[in-house]
């Protein structure tokens, strides 16, 4: 399962998941979509205050686990994005961050 798992560092010349892998990994996170070789999910919030302190969480997650998503904040949401750079792709790392984040 995704959300006990811990993010671990990959090197480069690490390969980034294939079509299939992606497809399982995807069906293991809820609504997330795979756009532009990232994934990437849009949560909504009644105000500017709740998508604040919502991303501020997803910051404190980045730090523990090391992985660090691109996150647009908005009024009412916050809008995720992770790839891994080092690999120009999506790692197993990323679908842990996913799992993490929607477990907020």
């Amino acid at each position: 399962m995704l959300l006990e798992k811990k993010c671990i560092p990959c090197s480069i010349g690490d390969l980034p998941l294939n079509e299939g892998q992606l497809k399982d990994y995807l069906g293991q996170v809820k609504d997330w979509e795979l756009k532009e070789g990232k994934i990437t999910k849009t949560f909504k919030f009644k105000d500017f205050k709740e998508a604040l302190d919502f991303t501020n969480k997803v910051g404190q997650v980045a730090e523990d686990q090391g992985h660090h998503p691109v996150i647009e904040l908005g009024w009412g949401f916050v809008k995720v994005s992770q790839w891994t750079s080092k690999i120009k792709g999506l790692h197993e790392n990323d679908f842990i961050m996913a799992a993490k984040i929607d477990a907020l």
